[in-house]
């Protein structure tokens, strides 16, 4: 390279770096950062500060700018909120550099469940899941009842079609805490799922128990049971009532709708559908299922049409992408 060339190279750096450090000035000194970047001026050696802008950076979408922040907390301060805050960022970007970091992390904060669960999920975002099962079983060891610990185990086994131990996990976590509303539903649902009769029994309990009649849950579990069963009048019954207790409960109105159509009730199926489109207009998998319905009722181009925007909504429906090139 000519000397001229090296030069204008090395200036071109350096001017680009320079507007980068700028526009990163004149965002950290601009609302709504100003107040605490002056107080980092003050004390630039007080973790808390830059771990509060991170955490504001990181609701503004500002995540390059956000792990700057997180990382240099945890170098004023290793411990497991400010590694929390790495593994936030991280996780967004690359899973193994997420995974080596909360490693280190572990190293200064042994005792860290957040970040043991932290490790569990970085391996089950890997696909790793029987690495993950075995971090969650050390966990469990230690702690027998950490529920965090048995419901990620639950969902990993699940993951591996290894119901009946996901089961005997999720009954295990509920005996430590059966009044924990959201694994009481983990519960229920897989007993439906599995086809147990005792969903019945402990949907009933929460229905019982809720007073007001506010939770549409419970119906949606037995519903579901009854599906699994082959009772469908008993199953239309139950996903209706759900809707009636919460008219905002998609998964009721989809469950609903595949019963029609596994009927070959192509009608009723395509009006379910179509008012959980209406309900949620947003909502990519009802799109798809009315291009499944009208696709089997012999209307091809409106099909491809509604394939089309449920792929538009949601990027990972390749089904809907790869129906619509079909037609």
């Amino acid at each position: 390279m000519k000397y001229g060339a090296y030069i204008l190279l090395i200036v071109l750096v350096f001017s680009c770096n320079n507007n980068e450090a700028l526009e990163t000035d004149s965002l950290l000194k601009g609302q709504p950062y100003a107040i605490i970047t002056d107080s980092i001026q003050q004390q630039p050696k007080n973790p808390d500060f830059y771990y509060k802008r991170g955490i504001l950076l990181l609701q503004n979408e500002q995540f390059s700018h956000a792990e700057k922040d997180f990382r240099k907390a945890w170098s004023l301060k290793p411990d497991e909120q400010n590694a929390l805050g790495v593994v936030n960022l991280l996780r967004r970007k690359n899973t193994d550099s997420a995974i080596l970091f909360i490693e280190e992390a572990l190293n200064k904060n042994p005792e860290s469940i957040a970040l043991k669960i932290s490790h569990v999920r970085g391996y089950q975002q890997k696909g790793e899941l029987e690495k993950a099962v075995s971090i969650c079983n050390s966990i469990i060891e230690e702690y027998s009842g950490q529920l965090d610990a048995l419901q990620l185990k639950a969902e990993l086994l699940q993951a591996q079609n290894k119901n009946e131990e996901a089961l005997k996990t999720l009954e295990k976590a509920y005996a430590y805490a059966p009044g924990d509303a959201e694994l009481v539903h983990s519960l229920a649902f897989t007993y439906a799922q599995t086809k147990n009769i005792k969903a019945i029994a402990l949907s009933d309990s929460l229905i019982a128990a809720d007073k007001e009649g506010k939770h549409a849950e419970p119906y949606y579990f037995k519903g579901v049971y009854y599906a699994n069963i082959g009772k469908k009048t008993g199953a239309l019954v139950f996903f209706n009532q759900a809707i009636q207790h919460d008219y905002y409960f998609l998964d009721a109105y989809m469950e609903k709708g595949n019963l029609f159509f596994n009927s070959k009730n192509y009608k009723e199926a395509l009006e379910t559908f179509e008012l959980a489109a209406k309900v949620s207009p947003t909502f990519a998998e009802a799109y798809f299922w009315m291009g499944k319905t009208k696709q089997a009722m012999g209307d091809a181009a409106e099909a491809k049409l509604d394939y089309q925007r449920a792929y538009g909504l949601d990027k990972s429906l390749k089904e809907a992408k790869d129906a619509a090139g079909k037609l």
